[in-house]
């Protein structure tokens, strides 16, 4: 009895102790996971890159005490992807990057050489001088060289022929050919129309040529005058003339009112060698830029003008940030050259401002890493990736979305002969209709009056013409009398 309830009280401590063993494995089993995820955490694992930037509208800009704007949306799209942290810091002497006198860099390009900063993230052109000693990755974005200015100083003075701008010199001289051989028409028809001049040697004709001039001068006016047209065939050719002056007026009418309402056929300004002629407006960029150091290295004379220009102005031209030029390019007279994907900007944001046409120096915005760093490879595919994938537009037309009414940029220009090809035509067949017509009717009539006087039709019709028309028609039987008389 005393055996057995020993042994069952052995049983149960037994259990009893193997139970508390069960629980205290698995709860250092739990523990021990629960630290295997600590340690895998995300947060923890990841590097962190000391990313240096520069504040510039819309790149990276202050809001509420944050940083936002296509950089950094940019960057953080990198380190989603590439998996990083990164610590965002603004270059100390608000510099982009060049080469100070001493033979250091300032700027971005000095912080990432003096290992301040692993990359930066900027609009930083990519140069062959900063390709020397970091290293750039793909261009995330493209951009070039242009002219922004302010439309309040570049509307030029009305010439005081302005009114003949609408149409070309070779429109305004086919007009003018047109005139003259549609009133000659009109001369010549009324005269071989028997319906119009039916008795020359009693009646007179209206249609003299001086006439016909101030018809077809009345018709461009829009003002009816007289004589007025009896016959069909001079009919024929007024209706085409008026159908003709009608187009014209109207094609008149909106080019000129297209060349009023217009800016950019306002700019006297279009491309660097008008910039560099003029002398209303001051020109320079900012100081140390890349912008500065393609026309200091560029062959092209008019390049090297402007290099000169701004050399030796450097005190009055050259700006400290872009910020600054926007503003004395809308406040003075001063133009700005600069990367022209930042003036898009400026001038989507100020209505008042313009990019002048012509963009020079094709280049693209980079991330800067130092030299031989494993990042730059990383970055670079990254950089291909949002751009196959379509988030580099997206995040250019959200931070260049425009403020201002949509306007369509097309360039204005004379109107040329080619665009009014058709109505010339349509009134040439027109002129050529009524001649005929008025052979026609002169050959009825002759032939109506060959019946009567017993006489042949073609000496009928060339006595008819020749009466219409003035021509002595005894002219070669005299010459040939006189010709007897001297045998």
């Amino acid at each position: 009895m005393d055996k057995g309830l020993s042994f069952l009280l052995c049983v149960i401590t037994t259990m009893l102790l193997l139970g508390e063993s069960s629980r205290t494995g698995t709860s250092r089993n739990d523990d021990a996971l629960s630290q295997g995820i600590d340690s895998r955490g995300p947060e923890e694992a990841l590097p962190t890159l000391t990313v240096t930037t520069i504040l510039e509208d819309p790149y990276v800009m202050v809001r509420s005490a944050e940083l936002e704007g296509y950089c950094i949306d940019l960057l953080k799209a990198l380190a989603a992807m590439l998996r990083f942290r990164y610590r965002v810091k603004v270059v100390g002497d608000g510099q982009y990057g060049a080469v100070a006198p001493s033979g250091n860099w300032t700027g971005m390009i000095g912080e990432v050489l003096r290992r301040e900063a692993d990359i930066a993230v900027a609009p930083l052109t990519v140069t062959s001088a900063r390709e020397e000693v970091v290293s750039f990755t793909t261009p995330f974005l493209q951009t070039g060289i242009g002219i922004l200015l302010r439309k309040e100083t570049l509307s030029q003075e009305m010439s005081f022929f302005h009114f003949l701008a609408p149409f070309s010199k070779e429109t305004w001289t086919g007009l003018l050919f047109a005139y003259v051989l549609t009133c000659f028409c009109l001369f010549l028809v009324a005269r071989l129309s028997p319906c119009e001049w039916n008795e020359p040697k009693n009646e007179e004709n209206h249609f003299t040529f001086l006439n016909s001039l101030w018809f077809g001068a009345g018709a461009l006016a829009l003002q009816g005058v007289t004589p007025r047209p009896k016959a069909l065939s001079v009919r024929v050719v007024a209706a085409v003339w008026w159908l003709f002056t009608i187009a014209l007026l109207a094609a008149y009418i909106a080019n000129f009112t297209a060349l009023l309402s217009s800016g950019s056929e306002q700019l006297p300004i279009q491309t660097f060698e008008d910039l560099v002629k003029q002398r209303k407006l001051e020109f320079g960029t900012l100081e140390g830029s890349s912008t500065f150091y393609f026309f200091k290295n560029s062959k092209n004379p008019i390049h090297q003008m402007i290099y000169e220009y701004m050399d030796k102005r450097r005190d009055h031209v050259f700006v400290k940030t872009y910020q600054e030029a926007v503003q004395r390019v809308m406040e003075s007279n001063y133009a700005f050259i600069g990367e022209s994907i930042s003036q898009d900007l400026a001038a989507a944001r100020h209505c008042n401002l313009i990019r002048a046409p012509e963009v020079i120096g094709a280049r693209g915005f980079g991330i800067a890493t130092t030299q031989a760093s494993p990042w730059t490879k990383q970055l670079s595919v990254a950089v291909l990736k949002l751009r196959e994938s379509g988030d580099l537009d997206y995040l250019r037309n959200k931070w260049w979305e425009s403020s201002c009414l949509h306007r369509s940029r097309e360039r204005w220009s004379p109107l040329q002969p080619q665009a009014l090809g058709g109505l010339f035509l349509t009134l040439a067949i027109g002129l050529a209709l009524g001649v005929i017509a008025a052979v026609a009717e002169l050959s009825n009539k002759s032939r109506r009056a060959a019946g009567h006087a017993k006489k042949s039709c073609c000496a009928v019709f060339t006595e008819e013409i020749c009466t219409r028309l003035h021509i002595k028609k005894n002219t070669r039987q005299s010459q040939e009398t006189s010709g007897r008389a001297n045998d």
